[in-house]
């Protein structure tokens, strides 16, 4: 018996290309705010935001919200926090270890209240990367594209402010501002990777492609193709082995059809996150 099979893979990557489409938009978004996540020494925060963006995912999950709404708030209010009170790196780390074991608290509690049925207890936790449906893709796109323009904008400045925060306060650039915003861009990108990949694996996504190309350039221009290049190797990469499990496959396919008529399920595309109570 072989590990994977890849016989008839054409008419299987019909059941994935949605996600093989987000896997290479994390890929591309991940590895080019992750060159900033590593040189602003904030892999902690990562996984800080993770956590909370999973907590609210599962309230929502609890309350009948929308799951990937919730996974926004609370990464918003985490990098909220973060950006606001954790302008120097002893302080960012206190509150980051505050926060991480809050949030997982948190969420294990609104799972462990929640008294719907669902497949699987750690989906917010290990990510659905083979069952995206189109909703999550749209919503991963329009987030993307969002964070890209608004990390274009402001490139320059935080560059600057990245490598010396020093110096680039002395010229006037205003460091406190470009922290909070790029807090906000990092919440909404581990938002979505979230429902995805799931809160375990954001910090792997963001931090390891962006480490690799500082590890194999210091350009300033080299360093972020290489981080989205590894980034959008490894992601795909890893969909497309991912999916070359016909059993898998269509044990998805059948859960997101039969997930699509519940009313839990259609306000959250992440619906089988629990265990039959």
């Amino acid at each position: 018996m072989t590990l994977f099979d890849f016989r008839n893979y054409g008419e299987l990557l019909a059941l994935v290309q949605n996600s093989i489409v987000a896997a290479a938009i994390l890929g591309i978004v991940g590895g080019l705010i992750g060159v900033f996540v590593m040189q602003r020494d904030m892999a902690f925060a990562v996984h800080g935001i993770s956590e909370l963006s999973f907590a609210g995912a599962a309230g929502a999950l609890l309350i009948g919200a929308n799951v990937v709404a919730g996974s926004i708030v609370g990464s918003l209010i985490a990098a909220g926090i973060i950006g606001l009170l954790g302008a120097r790196a002893r302080d960012r780390n206190s509150i980051i270890g505050v926060l991480m074991p809050f949030g997982l608290g948190l969420g294990i509690l609104f799972l462990a209240l929640y008294p719907g049925r669902s497949g699987n207890k750690f989906g917010l936790l290990t990510g659905q990367i083979i069952s995206v449906d189109i909703p999550q893709l749209g919503l991963l796109i329009g987030i993307s594209i969002l964070v890209l323009v608004v990390l274009m904008i402001v490139w320059r400045p935080l560059m600057f402010d990245s490598l010396d925060a020093e110096v680039a306060a002395a010229r006037g650039v205003p460091s406190r501002t470009l922290s909070f915003v790029f807090m906000l861009l990092l919440g909404l990108t581990v938002a979505v990777s979230v429902q995805i990949i799931g809160a375990l694996l954001v910090l792997a996504l963001l931090v390891t492609p962006a480490a690799s190309a500082l590890r194999v350039s210091s350009s300033p221009v080299l360093v972020p193709l290489l981080s989205m290049l590894f980034g959008f190797v490894a992601a795909v990469g890893a969909s497309c082995l991912r999916s070359a499990d016909p059993y898998r496959l269509a044990h998805t396919s059948r859960r997101s059809r039969s997930r699509s008529t519940s009313s839990v399920a259609s306000s959250a595309p992440l619906g089988d996150l629990l265990d039959d109570a």
